[in-house]
């Protein structure tokens, strides 16, 4: 395990904390607050022992000034001082000599909260490049460094690895959990394990599901994911999503050759029409027509899935299995969320959309463990590291600083 706040000496210590407050908002309004209080512990922890605290993180994808006055982190600071009950304190620089000035005259047990790191890459991606004086000035903010941003440890950047080269790092109670969650129930996982993988796009999951598949005993596929791989066999799926990559496609059909008899694939869906938005029909797998999507699996694909989960010890659930946010598209990614909740099984949520769906549809506290991790979950699971952490040592007993 990498070194961990817990085992450093950080009594009364001035501390850089990289947290992931990348949530979803409407206006000002937060819509899903679960990466905030997930980093509450940490937080806590770190105030108890008198700590100032600095948090950094990014919100969207800046590409333009323009997007500076979408992507401002002042509403979350202000979510975030309601639920400390204690003003978090909120600086429009991320950096320069103003910063550091504000920074000097933090107290113990003070927060304060700089603007989108991202604003940075703008114009010359110092954040996302990892520049080095840019990390160095962040840097020298700080005595300690601890990252407890999961969802984005699989990102090289100056706030969530550069940092960690110049001063004292270790990782908060969150990237712990996390680590500890997806080693324990997923890559150490009780058999029978039985993955779910759904969403849009098999290129994102290649790389995973080559690497679980030889630890897991089943597949169950759904999305874009099911597409591709039906595709793949000589099914017509009309006007599906699936990969357009012929390295994708490669990879998919070699998959199918080396795990057959692991997959499953849908037997039965739903299917929309590009022309007709208000046309929706059941259909056989092999009945799909050139202007059909399938934007659903169906009750026959859903009992024969429910035999594999109902036998399962473990199941990791990535994605979902239809359009879901369409009500007419729902039906089986609520179907599969009910047979998991009634499931013995323990059932680890990866993120992203699944972790979306979950909540959305009332089963957030049905499961074992709901990751706050989308890519750095996927990265994780298929790499067991992840990069941002390469910099933090491994944990000795007590770092003394």
């Amino acid at each position: 395990m990498k070194q961990r706040v817990q085992n450093m000496n950080i009594d009364g210590k001035r501390v850089l904390l990289r947290v992931d407050y990348n949530v979803p908002m409407k206006g000002n309004k937060i819509l899903d607050d679960i990466k905030i209080i997930q980093s509450l512990d940490t937080i806590h922890y770190l105030l108890d022992h008198g700590c100032s605290i600095i948090l950094l993180s990014h919100f969207g994808k800046i590409k333009t000034k323009e997007d500076f006055a979408t992507h401002s982190l002042q509403p979350i600071s202000e979510y975030l001082s309601n639920l400390l009950k204690q003003e978090v304190y909120f600086s429009k620089d991320n950096f320069g000599p103003l910063l550091s000035k504000r920074v000097a005259e933090l107290q113990p047990k003070e927060i304060l909260m700089l603007e989108n790191t991202r604003f940075l890459d703008v114009p010359n991606s110092l954040e996302s490049h990892c520049d080095p004086q840019l990390s160095e000035f962040w840097a020298s903010l700080g005595d300690v460094f601890i990252n407890d941003a999961f969802g984005s440890s699989h990102r090289k950047h100056a706030s969530t690895y550069g940092i960690s080269e110049f001063i004292p790092s270790g990782i908060g109670f969150l990237v712990q959990k996390e680590i500890e969650m997806l080693d324990q129930y997923v890559l150490h996982a009780d058999h029978p394990f039985t993955l779910i993988m759904g969403g849009a796009k098999l290129d994102d999951k290649i790389d995973l599901i080559s690497s679980l598949l030889p630890k897991c005993d089943h597949l169950l596929c759904g999305g874009g994911i099911a597409n591709t791989f039906l595709e793949t066999l000589g099914f017509r799926v009309g006007a599906s999503l699936t990969s357009k990559s012929l390295e994708i496609t490669e990879k998919a059909k070699q998959i199918l050759l080396n795990h057959k008899e692991k997959i499953k694939l849908p037997v039965d869906v739903i299917v929309g029409n590009t022309y007709d938005k208000s046309f929706i029909a059941y259909k056989l797998i092999d009945k799909v027509e050139v202007n059909e999507q399938i934007l659903d699996i169906s009750a026959k694909t859903i009992a024969e899935y429910k035999k594999i989960i109902d036998e399962s010890k473990t199941v990791f659930l990535n994605g979902t299995v239809g359009f879901y946010e369409n009500p007419k598209y729902a039906n089986g990614t609520k179907e599969l969320l009910e047979i998991l909740k009634k499931s013995k099984a323990n059932v680890i949520v990866g993120g992203g959309d699944a972790a979306s769906s979950v909540r959305n549809l009332g089963y957030e506290s049905a499961f074992t463990y709901i990751s706050t991790g989308g890519g750095a979950t996927l990265d994780y699971l298929a790499k067991g590291k992840l990069v941002a952490l390469d910099a933090i040592p491994e944990e000795i007993e007590l770092l003394d600083l």
